[in-house]
């Protein structure tokens, strides 16, 4: 990553968030657009971080699978700022559309059955690659589940939780608490299934075009949580957290048909597979492909 003048011509601002602003931009030598997204990181006396160096060599490494269901990342560039601070520029695939948008988009009543089981077959390949590559995602929402005008679903923003950790300090920005995995909320340990909850989440909200559970806060959310899948079993609540079990009232599982009306038995079986509290009771991506939900769906990674 050494520094260079950019060849990339910013032409708008489409998005800004936690991670900071995605500029859409022109690439000068091939005249395709692409998305740049403005990391500061942190230098110690050597140069840029070595995390940060060993997560971008991962997201290079990743380029040379070239997985449909991925965005592409085309280049890194890095300027070196005063006060021991390095703006590191990813060069981006440009895709005119995020889940969200495509959501709100779609007519009334919603997406056929068979769009929402193609999507998430799409995100569950994409998964299952990154996840058999090592990264978890941490932030699977739908603004960075992209779907291109051929209905292609590409993912965003994954690998890219630790590079922004020390950015994150530095924004006041509210990171949503919607899709977070229970061990997360929790902030007890985690791994590649704080995905899989994720996608849950978002396989509910493609049929719904609303988000399952909005809470205000930790505690608020896993209360919406165990509102439908009920309070969990006791060996099931990780240990060495701060909030117990005891701080949330017993409850009955509720039905997925009262929360997601238009989804069929096998899809809602799926559900809730993915939406398991325990994690390691939740469904991987790898398995979630082969569930009967998709046959018929080339079940392939």
């Amino acid at each position: 990553m050494e520094s260079s003048v950019t060849p990339y011509e910013p032409v708008a601002e489409i998005g800004g968030g936690a991670y900071g602003t995605v500029y859409k931009a022109r690439d000068s030598r091939s005249g395709k657009f692409v998305a740049l997204k403005n990391v500061r990181v942190q230098r110690d006396e050597d140069g840029v971080s070595p995390s940060t160096v060993r997560e971008v060599a991962l997201l290079k490494r990743l380029e040379h699978f070239d997985h449909p269901n991925i965005v592409r990342l085309f280049d890194v560039c890095a300027t070196v700022r005063a006060d021991r601070e390095t703006k590191v520029t990813l060069v981006f695939e440009h895709v005119d559309q995020d889940l969200k948008t495509y959501l709100e988009k779609a007519p009334s009543p919603g997406l056929p059955a068979e769009t929402v089981k193609d999507l998430m077959n799409q995100l569950l390949k994409g998964l299952a690659f990154l996840h058999s590559h090592s990264v978890v995602h941490r932030d699977l929402k739908p603004e960075n589940i992209l779907v291109t005008s051929r209905g292609q679903v590409k993912l965003a923003d994954f690998g890219l939780a630790r590079i922004y950790s020390c950015q994150m300090a530095l924004t006041p920005v509210v990171v949503t608490l919607w899709y977070r995995a229970p061990e997360v909320l929790l902030q007890a340990t985690y791994a590649t299934p704080v995905d899989l909850w994720s996608t849950g989440c978002i396989f509910a909200e493609m049929f719904r075009r609303r988000p399952l559970f909005c809470g205000k806060s930790e505690a608020d959310q896993l209360g919406k949580i165990f509102d439908m899948t009920g309070l969990p079993a006791e060996e099931d609540w990780p240990e060495d957290v701060t909030l117990p079990r005891s701080a949330f009232t017993n409850r009955p599982p509720q039905s997925v048909k009262s929360y997601i009306p238009e989804i069929d038995d096998l899809g809602a079986e799926l559900l809730l597979e993915l939406l398991a509290f325990s994690p390691y009771k939740r469904i991987s991506a790898f398995n979630a492909l082969q569930h009967p939900y998709f046959q018929g769906q080339s079940p392939e990674v």
